[in-house]
């Protein structure tokens, strides 16, 4: 089975794998119900959605009348004022046939600008703060991507409580000496007020740019079993962590199988071997 770990300062013993929604874009419900199999036959017991992907919470939704108790259920919207995101989140509940969610996040919370609407006077925050007092949502979280998200969330956590954040981590971006050491800057924060710590494309390759398209991703996943096995065990390999599985549902059987699997992170003379024989290259300069 997967490990689980404790999500921050929720008490939800969260499996370290988690189920990344962006996989529903816009597949139909057959397929959906087919992963919902998956996912409990693994153990996985968080779900991590948002309004803008596509058509995934409508996917969702339809288990939440049996499987509501069996996962910590999380959206996000991507709304930046109060009256938009108020209304974005009502919406996610009803897709989602439920009457909360145990974590609600501000998505993509990285452009400066947009930041100081959200976070500021009649901003996005104000509404996910009274959902909370409304039952709405447990928690409040806050996700960003490219290389300026973990000092982005630094400076989201210096201005409200967050309960969870959400950047992305791989190999290639890894090697950025600034992205990681913003990265450890922010995971020090976050041990110390004990936020969870969720990571995204973990299974990158690197952008498109070699021959036709042949997965759902934005960007070329690895595919391959023992090329998937070690870019899981990387993340996992490191402590306090959980990882967001890609929008991929035939890459997803491989990343829930090296997760079953994991029992130490890879030496990094192997991750550097496979970083040069696939090419991987970092997707955000």
């Amino acid at each position: 089975m997967i490990p689980r770990s404790p999500f921050g300062r929720t008490g939800h013993l969260s499996t370290r794998i988690i189920f990344g929604g962006a996989a529903f874009w816009s597949c139909d419900q057959a397929a959906a119900d087919r992963t919902l199999d998956l996912l409990l036959e693994h153990g996985v017991n968080h779900i991590d959605v948002a309004r803008n992907y596509g058509d995934a919470e409508l996917r969702i939704g339809p288990w939440m009348k049996q499987h509501r108790r069996d996962f910590f259920l999380a959206t996000k919207t991507q709304e930046r004022t109060y009256a938009a995101a108020r209304a974005q989140i009502h919406e996610s509940l009803e897709r989602l046939q439920t009457d909360h969610v145990d974590l609600l996040q501000l998505h993509f919370l990285i452009d400066p600008a947009e930041w100081e609407v959200a976070l500021g006077p009649g901003g996005a925050l104000e509404a996910a703060v009274e959902a909370r007092a409304q039952g709405l949502t447990r928690f409040i979280g806050v996700t960003g991507h490219e290389v300026v998200a973990p000092a982005m969330h630094l400076r989201s956590l210096a201005r409200f409580d967050f309960d969870s954040v959400l950047l992305p981590n791989n190999y290639p971006l890894m090697r950025n000496p600034q992205y990681a050491a913003d990265f450890e800057a922010l995971m020090k924060v976050c041990r110390e007020r004990n936020v969870a710590v969720q990571t995204i494309k973990g299974m990158a390759r690197r952008l498109w740019s070699h021959g036709p398209r042949t997965h759902t991703t934005w960007y070329e996943p690895l595919a391959e079993q023992p090329d998937v096995d070690l870019a899981t065990w990387y993340v996992l390999g490191q402590p306090g962590i959980f990882l967001n599985t890609l929008g991929d549902l035939d890459v997803l059987p491989k990343v829930l199988d090296a997760a079953s699997r994991f029992e130490q992170a890879p030496s990094d003379e192997e991750m550097q071997a496979l970083a040069a024989r696939l090419e991987m290259a970092p997707m955000f300069e």
